[in-house]
């Protein structure tokens, strides 16, 4: 393994594992998913750039639109969150209550 396949593994890794065990809040929450999601970008991009390969040069991109949607949705769901509760932590947010 590369050193440069490393480090995207390794940040890969570290997001999913914020996402798992630093559950607190839902801005941690998505700025896990955002780093996953960036990551995962970098990744395919040197990945086209290896494989010198026009077909694949899109790919990155497609990610990276789907995750701008992703991040957006994430924050309006943030805003609703924060202004129907009053807070953004996950534990006030039970689906039984009104």
């Amino acid at each position: 393994m590369t050193p440069v396949h490393f480090a995207f593994s390794s940040a890969f890794l570290l997001g999913l594992t914020g996402l798992a065990f630093h559950r607190t809040h839902l801005l941690s929450a998505l700025l896990c998913l955002e780093g996953m999601m960036l990551s995962l970008y970098v990744a395919l991009s040197v990945w086209a750039l290896q494989l010198d390969s026009s077909g694949f040069a899109v790919t990155p991109m497609l990610l990276l639109a789907f995750s701008a949607c992703e991040a957006s949705a994430g924050l309006a769901l943030l805003v609703a969150t924060a202004r129907t509760h009053g807070t953004d932590h996950l534990q006030s947010l039970n689906l039984l209550q009104c």
